[in-house]
């Protein structure tokens, strides 16, 4: 290749294009083919660099604790996990139309591999993606001396993705004041962006988990009115050679790994309107939640 062509491509930010140009030229050459068919070639060279080097941004700016792809789950482990459903929601359909999904089951069946896989699914489909835990949420809005400034941006950060990931819900009490920065994100996100989270303990636990109740029934009423549940039993797939890890104390046993055979009590349901607990009692929110001050004023939902 001649070096001004070279520099002319390097000018142009065609890098892709200048890494793949001699091989077709090659095959240009030896097929045949007429410029047209060289340059959709070359210029479809240049689209798959740039897509993939997006891609690897956005799994970076996704900030998941591994990077998973369905094709490692384990379905076998789990029969009752549905997998034409879990293979529906990774098509993205779910994002576009706006509606939530609530991941609920014991620890270690699965549910963080399976959203973090359908987040990088997502990111491969265009959108934007964030991924953080429960405890994560409450250190980037309660940690020391956050300023307003710092609080906004923050708030920002959560409200921009297309779909945001909150996972560990009910690992152990939140801090306080944690309920009021979960219950803004998740108001101002209802029905302009998808949340996703996952739980391991029953939604009727979650006020006193958040430690403010009238917060954990405003939350539970918008996330569940557009959200499809997902609750998976079983044991936990990283305890099913308990003696293999109690001998390898640095062995692999995240959560997030595939999950263990579960009962046929598994349910899936898709709401519409407002839910229930569990008890029969339903969820709605406390009078005082439409004069609860927010964490930050003058923040709008950023354009995904």
């Amino acid at each position: 290749m001649r070096p001004s062509l070279l520099e002319t491509l390097k000018q142009l930010r065609l890098s892709g294009l200048a890494q793949s140009l001699e091989v077709r030229l090659s095959e240009a050459s030896g097929n045949r083919l007429d410029h047209a068919e060289f340059l959709e070639l070359i210029l479809q060279d240049e689209l798959n660099v740039r897509s993939s080097r997006q891609i690897g941004r956005r799994v970076k700016a996704a900030m998941f604790g591994e990077v998973k792809n369905l094709d490692e789950f384990d379905f076998s482990f789990n029969p009752s996990i549905r997998r034409k459903q879990i293979h529906d929601l990774a098509s993205c359909q779910f994002i576009r139309d706006k509606i939530d999904v609530l991941w609920l089951g014991p620890p270690g069946v699965g549910k963080t591999f399976l959203v973090q896989a359908i987040g990088h699914q997502a990111i491969k489909a265009g959108f934007l993606v964030l991924y953080r835990s429960i405890f994560d949420l409450a250190r980037d809005f309660l940690g020391d001396e956050q300023t307003p400034a710092q609080q906004d941006k923050a708030l920002n950060r959560y409200l921009k993705p297309d779909v945001l990931i909150i996972d560990d819900m009910g690992m152990k009490q939140l801090p306080r004041r944690s309920g009021e920065c979960l219950l803004e994100i998740i108001m101002r996100r209802h029905e302009n962006r998808s949340t996703m989270m996952t739980s391991n303990r029953p939604l009727e636990d979650w006020a006193k988990l958040i430690g403010d109740a009238p917060a954990a029934t405003a939350i539970l009423d918008r996330f569940l009115q557009h959200a499809t549940i997902i609750n998976i039993t079983g044991k936990s797939y990283r305890l099913r050679h308990p003696s293999a890890s109690l001998s390898n104390p640095g062995s692999k046993t995240e959560a997030d790994t595939p999950p263990a055979a579960a009962t046929d009590s598994d349910t899936t349901k898709q709401t519409r309107g407002r839910r229930s607990t569990g008890d029969g009692e339903g969820l709605s929110p406390p009078e005082d939640t439409a004069d609860r001050k927010p964490i930050s004023s003058g923040s709008g939902v950023a354009s995904g």
